[in-house]
């Protein structure tokens, strides 16, 4: 699979020490939605993708062991690599049932039939919603970080 970073241990995303993975695509609808580039994750376009398999993610999570206690999946969009998302997920939930956290800039209407494949698997939670500059901040009580706007929220699907 793709991704275009991996941070063994991660305190921002999440309310307890997480891996984080980031995904290599994106449509860039936030941007396209406020006429202007403002993607907080841009620097990632430029990063190089790097090919790795879901098997040994999931070792570099297990090496982490027992600091982590979740697996963050960001990007840039991670649904617009949904077959590796799945697969990744699989793997890793061969071997943990710690939360998995999946940050994208969809709405909860957008990302339906993704939610719904989802939803077979145990602990998944949906961070929902674009990024929306010079909005007030709010800390949501599933993810315990601040997110940067009112109509970003975390939902547990499973």
């Amino acid at each position: 699979m793709l991704v275009k970073d991996i941070i063994p241990t991660d305190f921002v995303n999440y309310k307890l020490p997480s891996m984080y993975v980031a995904f290599p695509y994106c449509s860039f609808k936030c941007d396209k939605e406020n006429g202007c580039q403002l993607c907080q994750n841009c620097s990632l376009v430029k990063q190089p993708n790097i090919e790795i398999s879901p098997e040994r993610v999931v070792q570099i999570y297990e090496k982490n062991q027992p600091l982590c206690k979740a697996l963050v999946l960001c990007g840039l969009e991670p649904l617009d690599s949904f077959g590796d998302v799945l697969d990744l997920i699989v793997e890793f939930r061969s071997k943990f049932s710690d939360d998995i956290v999946i940050y994208t800039g969809y709405t909860e209407e957008e990302a339906a039939t993704y939610v719904d494949a989802l939803k077979k698997f145990t602990n998944i939670i949906v961070k929902f919603g674009r990024f929306r500059p010079d909005q007030p901040h709010h800390v949501d009580e599933i993810l315990g970080v601040e997110l940067v706007n009112p109509e970003q929220y975390a939902k547990r699907i499973s």
